[in-house]
């Protein structure tokens, strides 16, 4: 997983998840009292991502410049046009970001190189987290031939999942995130968890260090039967696997075949871990 280093490359060391990973993803905007006060242009954010256009523009304050170059990711957007793809935020739009939610930077004093590594992390994490829901998905390729995309996002990160709680109670730690994803399997929403785990120090080359535990969501009988039938799998290829059962992430290797955005207008503020209300 993430936390396994190459030989020869210094490991980078895992961030804070509650301060450089910032609860709920920087971007994130919730339904709560709070977060309308410190987002004054609420009625201008797309509800499917709940953020305001995009700010390009450096922060008064800001000590040093940030790239504002975008990433394309590799999950499919299920509002956009045939074959388009959720757009990664750019380093000065995730700052702009995190000042939004109340980050101090100064008490942080962090480096250019930070914000590069944030990134980095962040749509490692995304693209991890889309493997594990096409896993899931796979169950469904005779019914969605086409293939699941992604409709919208919401992130609940004090809202402890029952199998966060319940591993919890068993002396196993909180996850320090949770996001909630909508895909849409060919024309059925189907809701999807994902809780973050700190799995340690930072692989230098893919930037995973996040353990997920990704499933469909138990509001359904799908969901009820997939999930029975990957515990089966799990607990039947346990011994040949000497694995893990736990749903996290296998250790294979996250696609970083992304390409990067043209900056236009056309490009959306999206990104898959930003949150909106499910």
């Amino acid at each position: 997983m993430g936390n396994s280093n190459s030989q020869g490359n210094a490991p980078i060391s895992a961030p804070n998840p509650s301060a450089a990973y910032p609860s709920e993803c920087p971007m994130s905007q919730s339904e709560s009292g709070s977060d309308r006060k410190q987002c004054p242009v609420k009625d201008q954010i797309d509800p499917n991502n709940m953020m305001p256009p995009p700010n390009q523009r450096p922060a008064p304050d800001q000590p040093f410049s940030l790239d504002t170059s975008r990433v394309v990711s590799t999950i499919p957007k299920a509002s956009g046009t045939n074959g388009e793809k959720w757009v990664y935020p750019s380093q000065q739009m995730f700052w702009n970001a995190m000042l939004r939610k109340g980050w101090r930077w100064k008490e942080d004093s962090p480096e250019p190189s930070d914000m590069a590594n944030i990134i980095s992390i962040h749509n490692a994490n995304n693209e991890q987290a889309w493997q594990e829901v096409l896993k899931w998905e796979a169950f469904h390729a005779r019914d969605c031939p086409c293939g699941p995309k992604l409709l919208k996002f919401g992130g609940k990160a004090t809202e402890f999942s029952p199998r966060a709680r319940i591993r919890y109670w068993m002396g196993y730690e909180l996850p320090f995130d949770r996001h909630d994803w909508i895909v849409d399997r060919c024309g059925k929403q189907v809701r999807y968890i994902i809780d973050y785990y700190d799995g340690g120090m930072v692989d230098p080359e893919t930037y995973q260090f996040t353990l997920l535990d990704v499933r469909p969501a138990l509001d359904s009988f799908t969901a009820f039967w997939d999930r029975s039938k990957a515990a089966v799998m799990r607990w039947t290829n346990f011994n040949k696997a000497g694995g893990d059962s736990r749903v996290y992430h296998t250790g294979d290797t996250v696609d970083t075949n992304i390409e990067p955005a043209t900056i236009n207008s056309k490009i959306p503020s999206e990104c898959p871990m930003h949150s909106a209300k499910s």
